[in-house]
């Protein structure tokens, strides 16, 4: 159904589940539309019914458009006319030119139909009115123009192979084959030859004339010839919420049909032709009413299966499926294009999408001759795609044509089947089920004559295509399942039978062959279709409904002579036998391993699979899902794709009552998304609950993974769900002594160590005693008959009933053996008979159970099984009196009878003296490695539930539990078996190979074992490198840079080079440097002051102000200020950096520099493709493989002089200040040329090429020294600020820190205070002198005043020479605290009211004179108000921000709180600078012990109680502040409390942002993008990729990123949900934020699921953002060349 949006977001959908696909192409809202969709759906709106009594339009506003529209109409259908060539002759992109005139008329019709019902029913009436037509169409006598345009109408007409009616009439007739048809049948090189049928099955009418009586006759046919144009079909879409027009336009589509069709079967772009077709015939045959009329009056069921065959007929082949000379049978031809490229899917999804309808459904089913056709169309499938085995040399060209096989079974055969079984499902309708199922055989028996089948398949062909097998099965099973029929009413007779089961047994037993290797010369391509087979989407049509018929024909079969068929076909009769050496004609003894597990495999998933036996769905449902989630956890989609789901897809329901999700939540549980450290994200998951029982039935594992093989834990016995009564014969397979007789040699053979048995082997037949002991066969007579008397009835056979529990302990003394002369077996006997000299048939007295059993050898057993096949096709042939006899010979018996025998086999008489019973008692030995392991006590406390899981042990445990708890006659056996002590030694006959063969098992279990030793050392040696070198977050692992500072050595710091592996201290000549990441960064430009994230705008009337920004902030004060002053001072009093600062960090590795340029070297030479720039500086760490971009150098290490820097000093505070201002006057030094300075240089380069130049140049004359010193201290500024932002935005959680450990200021500092320390400070404007001196104020505003206090402390510094004594640190952190404070105590008089002021001035004033006045803010505060009185213009402006401030009464408390607050953040930075410089630690503390612990640190002489405690002033206060404050503006400039960097908060459902950006149209180019953007971090809407907006050859999104976030940007992509990061030169996809119900991912929509933010996502998203480590947590990085 389709919904336009508004009616979709207007509905109720809680509690549904639904896909949305949004469709680009228009078309009508089915809301409203009771036919579609019940009316509990309709939207709100529709609900109300408010379209009712709508006032009719008055006829003269209309008749305008009455009498406009026919003439518009012609003209654009004359244009049609004139503008159309044939193909042939002209390029197909005439077409478009043509369309493209036609654009505005097209788009006009489409603007009126927009204008509501009155419009669209004039347009309707125009459309279908047939008197206009034909005055206008065909012209007038005069108009010569519009003859000639008709005469072109209808030559058009006959180039498309159809005739108008009347020219049919007057005798031109129809040709049969279209002109142009057998043209394009082009016969490709190597191609088969293209079969052509005659054209019986056709009705001509339907393929060939077309007649138009109306404009929208005409017009579709128009719009079929130029292949859909979107604009056509959007506006003839449109249309149709008008009733009549729907009707009408629906019948018109239906007699274009055949003409879709063949113009589909010729266009070059049958893709989007496909799409455009399906977007209008699904809104017409939704609708059941309308698809039932026009099935009624159109017949449109014969018209689509007529132009389905007629389309297929197209590229048939002779098939060459068993008898290649004598087959008349025709399947498709998968190479064509018309199968490879799903050519026929849109006609075929349509034919699904009628027979959904019941209605229409029921009247195929009646209709006899439509079910003919149809068998006769799916019969064309059979045998398609036939794979011959290569047996010399591999096949040249490995065709990959069998997914178009495969596609066209599922979606031609297949999917109309499961839409025709979903009508069959109660009682009433079990005449269809008949009349289907008749026709099903009758084909079938057909096509067995076509291909000239007689009884056995030819060997080495294969084919996976049987859909009449198929649709046979299904129906079979849907009656008697749902419908209660009896099942031998529908089946065939036993010739018939055996016929069926032919073909699918060979693709079981292919299979096999395949896994075996044995097809391994026809390519991967075989491998390809055995697994598409039995794969998820195709199992429920392809491999489950064989099997079904292999279980129904083995259930009405002989069993034996059905077993020894499976066993013919597996090819694994020659290996049956109790001889140790044997041959076989047709397979290598390394194939017949896997060949005999297959086999055996097969058998036991014959036997135990219910799937169609009696399982109900829910069950199905519930082992499906358990063995899905046994193998792995998996995401509730991949789930729902993987359990094959109820393929009729108009259901779009799982089998079963029970909902999929009530039975999700019933077996597993639900993990939320969750993150990895390494930052790799999870999807929701389901995983298996702890108490749900491990029941990954065996079955269904074998066939989901065939052929491998299980671990040491065997796949438990699981009790089967009873049988369907209609299928109780399958349990003879079980019973039956052909499968006695195999087990009772592989036993045998096992226990005797022959080769090629495997555990697997052992597996299986235990699992067939097992299904066979509790599958008792019921009419079966009790067997307690004593032994003896049945004796005398075995001599022909070795068993002597069928009943599995009494053959279980029939001992069997001797069998006759063929064997090859040289078989061990042959020399024993001849020793031994020189011995003994005695007939070998007597020496058996020792014999237990009296007389010698004497029978015949396992080769001849299955000559018997043979014979007794012969007999029974002589029965039925008698029956059917057919004189085939000639044929019958070529039974393959003959192979295996003596005569044919090569002759050196002799037949040789082995004594064995076993029942199965002591085989079992036996293996368990030896499989336990005991001698006596089963003891005579444990038979007398066994209890076969006990042994539900474990290893062979146990099985055999529980077998021979369950036999003795079933038959008292088995457990005497087994006592008496038990009771015999075993002689210590092994079997005497086979000594030698026992003994080796239990030394290899020795071997292989010391092997094992060592394996196991060395694996785990692996994995505890990988988890402590792990633990100790990828230790990203936890802070205990001491980082290089932090042994670099913190500890007082007394020696110099030495590093491990991470290349060369030396370890030794830096040097002037062969510095070492640290591996670092230089990144441009704006993340604190974007700081704002409120903590709450910006919101991001999804309506037009909200916005993003970007004013209020750190970074915008910053830039209107430094505009400001070049206005007033000097541009040397104004730039030494801001800090840049905001935006576009570099940010350095370090995974903290050292390497030797020269070291470091060799592996750039080997770098640049290593051709593998990097997921980085070598020539930009690019590499990753050579140890932690960290993405990094240069070497950081450090200085070398003065380890005697740390104590003397660190001493803490009685100075007084004015001598510091002295010895502080002869340091600045120091003249910085040009350091001597080393390689230091040289790589120190070279850092500084590569800092200042990190970001662009817009962000270094804030001067009026570029390239000033003053533009480098702001860029240097903005540097350190830049990094300190951010390790502040990092720690949370403050100091309260200590040292210990993620962002620590990344950090390198130390020696960042160090490079940058060498290079500043180059540039004087201009003299005149010494900050320091004006710090801490009372100078004669000049009147020279030239000179900007002081201004950001954390700047000034980075400037003083950098600018004097390193390393700085800590008395000197702390003595400017004293000088500029002072400043901080008094520019605290000015801006909180700013916001006190007039009254307050007075009051506050007063009490300072009164404090004055007591002691310690400049250590209390009352007398300081008094003291500046009365300062700034002075000055004008401070307290003039009375604005409502200060009353609104005022309101609130200052009380001396939330004084002191504000001037703490408001010292805060200087007090971090220094810090933290501290922390860098002399590596004093942060201990860690509460919020509001923040101020006090920071003072005490930096040795403010403070106490807890009050801020100004802290001060120290060196000259008098007061004339201090007195001068400061005629100053105002140093006072007033403050910078603003920032809160944290956020992203834009984004709405909760992703719905919300995809309706409202999706078609927004782009605001530099004004169109609507193709792929729309968003910039998460200031909500921009950007093109992705468009061209429209590029800038010199750089996208949209680049650009944005540059300008945004110096070139790291985060879009959110609209229309695919993902987030993709860009970082300079390269991008990555970073996931998505948005998760559905099941926390998984939907990318690009795809799945169209409602989708809501994940928090967690997002945060981890922000997180990473602020803390710059994209780089290194996301993996799969790629350049994006400027273009995405």
């Amino acid at each position: 159904m389709s919904l336009c949006a508004e009616c979709f977001n207007n509905g109720d959908h809680t509690g549904h589940d639904f896909n949305m696909f949004r469709s680009q192409a228009g078309g009508a809202c089915d809301c409203g539309d009771g036919n579609v969709m019940r009316e509990s759906g309709f939207c709100s709106r529709h609900r109300l019914k408010t379209g009712e009594n709508v006032p009719l339009v008055p006829r003269d506003l209309l008749l305008m458009s009455e009498m406009v529209l026919p003439r518009f109409i012609i003209t654009i259908i004359q244009y049609l006319r004139d503008g159309y060539t044939e193909p042939e002759s002209a390029a197909d992109r005439d077409l478009q030119k043509v369309l493209q005139q036609l654009d505005l008329h097209i788009s006009f019709l489409e603007e009126l139909t927009k204008m509501g019902g009155a419009m669209r029913t004039v347009l309707t009436k125009i459309l279908t009115n047939q008197q206009t037509f034909k005055e206008l169409s065909m012209g007038q006598e005069e108009n010569v123009y519009a003859k000639r345009s008709y005469e072109k109408y209808l030559s058009a007409l006959k180039s498309s192979g159809l005739v108008s009616v009347e020219e049919k009439g007057a005798g031109a007739g129809a040709t049969d084959t279209p002109a142009g048809e057998d043209q394009d049948g082009l016969q490709g090189v190597g191609q088969r030859k293209r079969v052509k049928l005659s054209s019986s099955t056709k009705d001509p009418s339907i393929m060939d004339t077309l007649k138009h009586k109306c404009f929208l006759e005409e017009l579709l046919f128009w719009t079929i010839k130029y292949e859909f144009p979107q604009k056509m079909v959007t506006f003839l879409l449109n249309m149709l919420p008008d009733q009549d027009y729907k009707i009408t336009f629906t019948k018109t589509f239906v007699q274009h049909y055949a003409f879709i069709m063949k113009t589909l079967m010729k266009s070059h772009e049958s893709d989007t032709m496909s799409n455009r077709i399906v977007h209008i015939s699904v809104q017409l045959f939704s609708n059941e009413e309308l698809a039932r009329h026009v099935t009624e009056e159109c017949q449109l069921l014969d018209i689509m299966v007529t132009v389905l065959l007629y389309m297929m007929e197209s590229c048939l082949i002779k098939s060459e499926l068993q008898d290649e000379e004598n087959n008349h049978h025709v399947v498709v031809n998968c190479g064509e294009a018309l199968l490879k490229n799903n050519t026929y899917w849109p006609l075929v999804s349509d034919f699904i999408n009628i027979l959904s309808h019941q209605s229409v459904a029921k009247r195929f089913l009646e209709d006899q001759s439509l079910l003919r056709l149809w068998m006769s169309f799916v019969s064309f499938f059979q045998g398609m795609n036939l794979n011959k085995r290569e047996l010399n040399e591999h096949v040249e060209f490995e065709s990959q044509t069998y997914y178009a096989a495969f596609a066209a079974e599922l979606e031609a055969c297949a999917q109309p089947m499961w839409g025709l079984l979903t009508h069959c499902k109660v009682k009433e309708t079990h005449e269809y089920t008949k009349t289907v199922v008749r026709y099903c055989l009758e084909t079938l028996q057909m096509w067995f004559d076509t291909i000239g089948f007689v009884d056995e398949p030819a060997l080495n062909q294969l084919t996976f295509h049987l859909p009449l097998h198929r649709y046979y099965a299904m129906f079979l099973s849907k009656g008697v399942k749902c419908q209660g029929l009896d099942l031998d009413s529908l089946l065939p007779d036993q010739e018939m039978l055996m016929k069926i089961m032919v073909h699918p047994l060979q693709i079981q037993a292919s299979l096999s062959e395949i896994h075996s290797n044995m097809w391994v010369r026809n390519g991967l391509q075989i491998k390809g279709q055995a697994m598409t087979y039995v794969q998820s989407h195709f199992c429920n049509s392809m491999i489950d409904p064989d099997i079904y018929l292999l279980q129904v024909c083995a259930s009405r079969l002989d069993p034996d002579y059905f077993i020894s068929s499976v066993f013919e076909r597996f090819k694994v009769v020659d290996l049956l036998t109790m001889a140790s050496q044997h041959q076989n004609a047709v397979l290598d003894s390394e194939q017949e391993r896997p060949m005999l597990e297959g086999a055996l495999t097969f058998l036991v998933i014959l036997s135990s699979l219910r799937v169609h036996l009696g399982m109900s769905d829910d069950e199905i449902l519930r082992a499906e899902m358990v063995s899905q989630l046994c193998m792995n956890d998996r995401t509730h989609s991949s789930l729902l794709d993987l359990i094959p789901e109820n393929p009729n897809p108009k259901s779009g329901v799982v089998p079963g009552s029970c909902s999929f999700e009530e039975m999700l939540s019933a077996v597993a549980d639900f993990k939320a998304p969750v993150f990895e450290p390494g930052g790799s994200m999870q999807q929701g998951m389901y995983t298996p609950k702890g108490d749900a029982p491990y029941c990954l039935t065996f079955a269904v594992c074998s066939l989901k993974q065939s052929g491998v093989h299980t671990g040491n834990p065997w796949p438990p016995y699981k009790e089967r769900t009873a049988l369907h009564p209609c299928y109780k014969g399958l349990v003879r397979l079980l019973h039956c002594k052909t499968l006695h007789i195999v087990i009772f040699t592989l036993l045998y053979k096992i226990w005797m160590d022959h080769q090629n048995m495997s555990e697997h082997v052992l597996c299986m037949v235990l699992y067939l005693i097992e299904l066979g002991l509790d599958n008792q066969v019921q009419d079966d007579k009790v067997e307690e008959v004593s032994f003896p008397c049945i004796e005398e009835h075995c001599h022909d056979s070795w068993f002597p009933g069928t009943s599995l529990l009494s053959n279980l302990h029939h001992v069997i003394n001797f069998v006759r053996v063929r064997v090859p002369e040289t078989a061990p077996e042959v020399e024993r006997k001849r020793e031994r008979e020189r011995e003994r000299e005695t007939p070998a048939s007597t020496s058996s007295e020792s014999s237990t159970f009296g007389q010698v059993s004497q029978t015949l050898s396992g080769a001849q057993v299955f000559s018997l099984v043979a014979e007794r096949r012969r007999k029974f096709q002589e029965i039925i042939n008698r029956s059917n009196h057919e004189a085939s006899q000639a044929v019958r010979p070529k039974s393959s018996s003959s192979r295996l009878l003596p005569p044919g025998s090569p002759p050196q086999l002799v037949t040789e008489i082995l004594e064995i003296g076993e029942s199965m019973l002591s085989l079992l008692v036996k293996l368990h030995q030896k499989l336990s490695g005991k001698q006596n392991s089963l003891s005579l006590s444990w038979l007398a406390e066994v209890d076969p539930a006990h042994h539900a899981h474990g290893d062979g042990l146990t099985a055999i445990e529980r077998i021979l539990a369950k036999a003795a708890a079933r038959s008292r006659h088995s457990k005497r056996c087994l006592q008496e078996i038990c009771g015999k002590v075993c002689p210590p030694i092994p079997p005497k006959k086979n000594s030698p190979g026992d003994k080796k063969s239990m030394d290899k098992e020795e071997r292989r279990q010391r092997a094992r074992e060592r394996q196991q030793k060395l694996l785990a050392e692996f994995a505890s040696r990988q988890k402590s490198f792990m633990e100790t070198a990828m230790d990203v977050e936890s802070p205990e692992t001491d980082a290089v840079m932090e042994m670099g500072s913190a500890e007082p050595l007394d020696s110099e710091v030495l590093y491990d080079c991470v290349i060369c592996g030396q370890s030794g201290p830096s040097t002037e000549d062969r510095p070492t440097g640290l591996v670092v990441l230089l990144q441009a960064s704006s993340v604190l430009g974007h700081r704002c002051r409120s903590d709450t994230p910006k919101r991001l705008p999804t309506t037009d009337e909200e916005h993003i102000y970007p004013e209020d920004t750190c970074g915008a902030a910053h830039d209107v004060r430094l505009s400001l200020m070049q206005r007033y002053f000097k541009d040397s001072s104004c730039l030494q009093s801001v800090s840049i950096g905001w935006d576009g600062g570099v940010y350095v960090q370090t995974c903290g590795h050292t390497l030797h520099i020269d070291c470091h340029k060799s592996y750039m070297e080997s770098l640049r030479n290593d051709q593998v493709l990097q997921g980085f720039s070598v020539d930009k500086g690019e590499f990753t760490c050579p140890l932690c493989r960290q993405f990094a971009n240069s070497v950081l150098p450090c200085r070398p290490g003065r380890g005697m002089e740390t104590g003397a820097w660190h001493a803490p000093s009685n100075k007084s505070m004015s001598t510091l200040v002295r010895e502080v201002e002869d340091l600045q006057e120091q003249l910085g030094i040009f350091p001597a040329e080393s390689n230091l300075s040289k790589e120190m240089e070279s850092v500084i380069k590569d800092i200042k090429n990190t970001t662009q130049k817009k962000y270094m140049d804030y001067g009026k004359n570029p390239g000033s020294p003053d533009n480098d010193f702001l860029f240097m201290y903005s540097v350190a500024r830049t990094n300190l600020e951010l390790e502040l932002v990092h720690r949370g935005g403050n100091l309260c959680s200590g040292g210990a820190s993620a962002a620590a450990k990344r950090s390198c200021l130390n020696q960042l500092f160090h490079v940058l205070a060498m290079h500043m320390r180059l540039y004087s400070i201009d003299s005149a404007y010494n900050p320091w002198t004006r710090l801490t001196q009372n100078i004669v104020h000049q009147m020279n505003c030239k000179y900007n005043p002081l201004n950001y206090v954390p700047s000034l402390l980075i400037i003083f510094i950098l600018t004097m020479p390193q390393p700085l004594r800590k008395e000197h640190f702390t003595c400017v952190v004293k000088v500029l605290y002072s400043l901080q404070y008094t520019q605290a105590l000015a801006a909180l008089s700013v916001r006190f009211s007039p009254e307050e002021r007075l009051a506050w001035s007063n009490t300072g004033a009164a404090k004055k004179n007591t002691p310690n006045s400049d250590k209390s803010w009352e007398s300081l505060l008094g003291h500046v108000i009365s300062e700034l009185t002075k000055a004008k213009d401070v307290y003039d402006t009375s604005s409502e921000e200060t009353l609104v401030l005022s309101s609130s009464v200052w009380s001396p408390q939330s004084i002191e709180f504000s001037l703490q607050q408001f010292c805060l953040p200087f007090l971090r930075l220094s810090c933290l600078l501290q922390h860098h410089l002399y590596g004093d630690s942060l201990p860690g503390c509460l919020v509001e012990e923040e101020f006090s612990l920071l003072a005490g640190c930096l040795g403010l002489a403070g106490s807890a109680q009050s801020s100004a405690a802290c001060l120290e002033w060196n000259i008098s206060a007061l004339d201090l502040i007195s001068q400061w404050c005629s100053e105002v503006i140093s006072l007033l400039v403050q910078d603003p409390q920032w809160a944290a960097p956020r992203l834009l908060h984004l709405p909760d459902n992703y719905n919300t942002i995809f309706q409202y950006y999706h078609r927004k149209s782009c605001t530099s180019c004004g169109k609507t993008p193709k792929d729309p953007a968003l910039c998460l971090v200031c909500g921009a809407f950007v093109c992705l990729k468009g061209h429209c907006c590029k800038q010199q050859g750089v996208c949209e999104c680049v650009l944005h990123s540059q300008h945004c976030g110096a070139a790291t940007g985060i879009f959110l992509l609209i229309n695919a949900s993902v987030i993709i990061i860009i970082r300079g030169h390269r991008f990555c996809l970073w996931g998505s934020v948005y998760l559905d119900a099941h926390g998984e991912e939907d990318r690009d929509l795809r799945r169209g699921k409602p989708l809501y933010l994940c928090e967690e996502r997002y945060r981890v998203l922000e997180q990473q953002w602020v803390s710059h480590t994209f780089d290194h947590i996301n993996k799969r990085w790629g350049p994006h060349y400027n273009g995405l």
